[in-house]
């Protein structure tokens, strides 16, 4: 692994395999290419990879069924589906079985760069806060049993005190940050992980509206024009939407603005 980044790129056709690996490379990343999924997959159990570019439709092993075997098999590795036939079903499709981002053919090299930086920054980050974590259990448990306050088996373990930045609530909704769950009142689910920071995104500013460039950028790390943004947080929407509202198609937490974007309204 090389401190920019281990990308593995899978696609059957050779120009893109070549131009997105030359693209990245320049930019400092270590690139390996795969000519099919399945190729891919044995790359990936051989070698440790950051982050997974994958072609949707393929000869062969298709994306998504990839995408379903990595995730299970590297629950935390960033997979990119990217496509030249975009449709919400198969984005939403890929949303589901852990995706982190779902792009559009033709991929400008500048977006490439700025996407793969900020998935791979995002991903370090997270990684650091879960070692943190586990750091302050570990010292607060030494701490009771230093005094004497070991707590019983049968007793409730307490939340550390770097917890109380744990979860952020808005009016019915709350997110907890650390297991990245969603609870509305007696109801709790997992969003995907790029929905779950698109709902953070929305929470954090409610109950204003957010434009769509904004939610992408805030969400996934990244700059994107107008109709980029605006399919990209179409997706991630339908989503949450069928995981929070009582009925997608009447919502009542996440609405439109027409023209600008979505705002989440929780009161």
């Amino acid at each position: 692994m090389t401190a920019a980044g281990h990308i593995l790129i899978i696609d059957d056709e050779a120009s893109i395999r070549k131009t997105l690996a030359r693209i990245l490379q320049q930019a400092g990343f270590e690139a390996t290419t795969a000519e099919s999924a399945e190729q891919g997959l044995d790359y990936l159990r051989g070698s440790s990879f950051d982050l997974i570019f994958t072609d949707l439709r393929m000869p062969g092993m298709h994306g998504m069924d990839a995408l379903k075997v990595i995730h299970a098999e590297y629950p935390a590795l960033p997979v990119v589906l990217f496509t030249a036939q975009p449709d919400i079903n198969s984005a939403l499709d890929a949303l589901r079985h852990g995706a982190t981002d779902y792009l559009l053919k033709p991929i400008k090299p500048q977006a490439i760069i700025e996407r793969t930086r900020a998935i791979l920054e995002k991903s370090r980050l997270e990684k650091r806060k879960q070692e943190i974590l586990v750091q302050i259990e570990t010292l607060q448990n030494e701490l009771k049993d230093l005094d004497g306050e070991t707590p019983r088996a049968d007793s409730v373990p307490q939340p550390p005190a770097a917890d109380k930045e744990r979860f952020l609530k808005r009016g019915v909704l709350v997110l907890d940050l650390r297991a990245r769950r969603a609870t509305v009142g007696e109801k709790t689910f997992s969003p995907p992980p790029t929905s779950f920071d698109y709902l953070l995104a929305l929470a954090r500013h409610s109950p204003d509206a957010v434009d769509y460039q904004t939610l992408v950028a805030e969400a996934q790390g990244y700059q994107t024009d107008l109709r980029e943004a605006q399919e990209l947080s179409k997706w991630h929407i339908h989503q949450l939407r069928q995981l929070l509202e009582a009925d997608a198609r009447n919502p009542t937490y996440l609405l439109n603005v027409r023209g600008i974007g979505y705002r989440l309204i929780a009161d």
